[in-house]
């Protein structure tokens, strides 16, 4: 489990096809703590390292993950969020993030506001996915508030250190990004069989 708090960005290093999966190799100031077997949230994707080696780690994403997030997309040079998951005695800063992506949202809109930023988002409603107003959402990893909730569409305001401290400096308008929804809210959903 994760809280979709970012503890710092990794840069793919390479990308390696073997089948039908592909092995990313990042490296980040974490990649010489990680061990064989750890689970990390890479963009908000729980993929498990494979390989630790001279501060890289390498991680492997079957077909169906790439399918349904945006590591298809990756290349060398990419900036990713990571996050280790939780320790049974941290502090829950976020909301409570699995690293199950959903599906796949777009940014419509990026605005700079005199010192913070206003993301757009939509995403395909017919998945059945929703947001509400002031509710958690998850993007690229990162656990946010979402406004101007509307089916297909929300909005988050980013403050300056996330910005600088996530992969969202580097978001502009077309750009696809990995959403996980409220798992409450799925599960409220589900149970009133909507």
């Amino acid at each position: 489990m994760f809280t979709g708090i970012i503890e710092t960005t990794g840069e793919i290093t390479k990308v390696e096809r073997e089948g039908t999966n592909v092995h990313f190799s990042v490296r980040s100031n974490l990649s010489a703590e990680l061990k064989i077997d750890q689970s990390v949230a890479h963009n908000g994707v729980c993929l498990t390292v494979v390989e630790v080696k001279d501060g890289i780690h390498v991680v492997t994403a079957i077909d169906e993950t790439l399918q349904k997030t945006n590591l298809a997309s990756w290349q060398t040079g990419t900036v990713v969020n990571l996050e280790r998951c939780m320790v049974a005695n941290g502090r829950f800063d976020g909301h409570v993030v699995q690293g199950h992506v959903d599906q796949i949202g777009t940014v419509t809109q990026v605005q700079e506001q005199d010192g913070s930023w206003l993301f757009d988002f939509e995403y395909d409603s017919s998945l059945g996915n929703v947001t509400v107003e002031k509710g958690s959402i998850c993007v690229n990893g990162t656990s946010l508030t979402c406004f101007n909730s509307e089916e297909g569409s929300f909005r988050v305001a980013i403050i300056p250190y996330t910005y600088e401290h996530t992969c969202f400096h580097q978001l502009k308008a077309g750009d696809k990004v990995n959403l996980e929804f409220d798992i409450i809210g799925k599960y409220v959903k589900r149970l009133l069989g909507k």
